[in-house]
């Protein structure tokens, strides 16, 4: 009796060892769901649950911290992931100035960092500690292109810059610069101002006196509404153009009718039923837009799609990293890094992703569209 116990025990236990162990990835995503930046970091972290929860037989954990809009709390917390939970690679944090805090300590650690910010001054210039950094939106040199092409079919020969006196604000200002020389249209006023500030009179006031034909706002949401605002009140009858940073509903919502033909060069996700179903990102960007609406009863701002496509290079980046080593292991966010480097035409809600060691941003123009606001909504500029 005693030996068919003792060897039915061994039969189950040889039976356990054959089940294979499913590995787990764990994710850390640091985001802004409170504080002054939460407009970002709400509809990023309402993303989390559409993001792939599987890749073969390997599950995918997502652990969120919220940091409250601090760039402090934000190294914080990304500190505790890598520390207390061993994360394999970090989606976050929400705004420019939280990941230039957070990216040389992600690089300590040897950790990939997709971050769903504006700057492209995470990725660029490329160095030891930037090449654990993967950008999810398109870099200000892909916006610009669009911007200057637009101009240029209005005939625009001058423009004033007002720009957020961060890191946002001050990428901005030098990739458009060099490529407006390049175009020759010339910047006839620079100005900045800060997110938090209610007033930008002295700025307004400075750049109507310089008269150019159009001004360029490099704002966020609620915050690139103020100088436009202010400039219709101002008296500017020129057109008034924006990064992607406005192609938010924070905008509309802010600025109302005085905002009412601004011209935004954003991801065509936020008019996608605009869209013709041949374009090779539509599928992907109405995916995307349906789930969000059909979870949260609203379309998702751009910040969301940043998370959603970091979720997008996580899974075709994993199935070759996990080819070379067990997640939890230093060797294994090393052979991640790399994958996700060699990122090659994904589809994602933004447009075509290619990574290479000098870009780790990768989208190209494809996916982006020029929209403008009518009828307190985003609409397809065709001409």
């Amino acid at each position: 009796m005693k030996t068919g116990k003792f060897l039915l025990a061994l039969a189950g236990a040889a039976l356990f060892a054959a089940i294979p162990v499913q590995a787990q990835v764990k994710i850390g995503v640091v985001g802004s769901a409170t504080g002054p930046t939460a407009f970002v970091g709400i509809p990023q972290r309402n993303t989390i649950p559409l993001l792939p929860d599987k890749v073969g037989d390997t599950r995918i954990e997502y652990i969120f911290l919220d940091d409250g809009s601090d760039p402090t709390a934000s190294v914080k917390a990304a500190q505790q992931l890598i520390s207390e939970k061993r994360i394999d690679a970090l989606i976050g944090p929400s705004g420019s100035p939280n990941a230039m805090g957070v990216l040389s300590f992600m690089a300590e650690a040897e950790t990939p960092m997709l971050a769903p910010v504006g700057t492209a001054a995470v990725v660029l210039p490329m160095d030891d500690k930037k090449r654990w950094v993967f950008k999810t939106h398109p870099n200000d040199g892909v916006i610009a292109r669009q911007l200057i092409s637009a101009m240029q079919a209005r005939k625009v020969g001058t423009v004033g810059f007002i720009g957020l006196n961060d890191p946002y604000g001050e990428n901005w200002y030098q990739t458009f610069a060099e490529q407006a020389q390049a175009a020759g249209i010339r910047i006839v006023a620079n100005e900045r101002y800060g997110r938090q500030d209610t007033s930008v009179t002295g700025q307004v006031a400075k750049l109507v006196a310089a008269r150019p034909e159009v001004v360029l706002v490099a704002g966020i949401a609620a915050a690139a509404a103020l100088p436009h605002l202010q400039l219709v009140e101002a008296g500017f009858k020129g057109d008034i153009y924006h990064t992607h940073g406005s192609a938010s509903g924070a905008f509309i919502q802010i600025g109302g009718k005085a905002v009412e033909g601004a011209l935004i060069v954003g991801p065509m996700l936020l008019v996608i039923d605009e869209i013709a179903d041949d374009v090779p990102t539509r599928a992907l960007a109405h995916e995307y837009v349906s789930r969000y609406e059909k979870m949260h009863q609203q379309r998702p701002p751009i910040f969301g799609a940043g998370v959603y496509d970091a979720g997008l290079l996580l899974a075709n980046a994993l199935p070759q990293a996990l080819e070379r080593a067990q997640p939890g292991t230093r060797e294994f966010r090393s052979a991640l890094r790399d994958a996700l480097e060699r990122t090659s035409g994904l589809r994602a809600s933004q447009g075509v992703i290619d990574m290479n060691a000098a870009d780790h941003s990768g989208f190209d123009d494809r996916g982006q569209v020029l929209m403008t606001v009518r009828d307190k909504r985003f609409v397809l500029v065709r001409d």
